[in-house]
């Protein structure tokens, strides 16, 4: 997948993520620990939203980690911030 491509995924999830973060008053970091290691919603209204949450959390991680994996990949064969920034015209 493209750098460019990559970073327009995380921005969309971001506010995706940010959407659930309002709507519930707590960070997705904090909400995936909790629904990771098992938390069950306390509203039955609450379950689709979680599970949607977490799905796009994880999503968040994985184009977070290709990012990483993208730009470690360029900086070796062409090491430096130049190698990376294209000003979007």
């Amino acid at each position: 997948m493209r750098l460019d491509a990559l970073l327009s995924d995380i921005h969309h999830l971001e506010e995706e993520l940010l959407a659930f973060e309002r709507r519930y008053g707590v960070r997705s970091e904090v909400f995936y620990g909790a629904y990771a290691s098992g938390e069950e919603p306390t509203d039955e209204d609450w379950v689709l939203d979680f599970s949607e949450w977490a799905a796009i959390y994880r999503l968040w991680l994985e184009r977070q980690a290709q990012y990483r994996d993208e730009v470690g990949r360029r900086q070796r064969h062409s090491p430096g911030l130049s190698s990376l920034v294209r000003v979007a015209g």
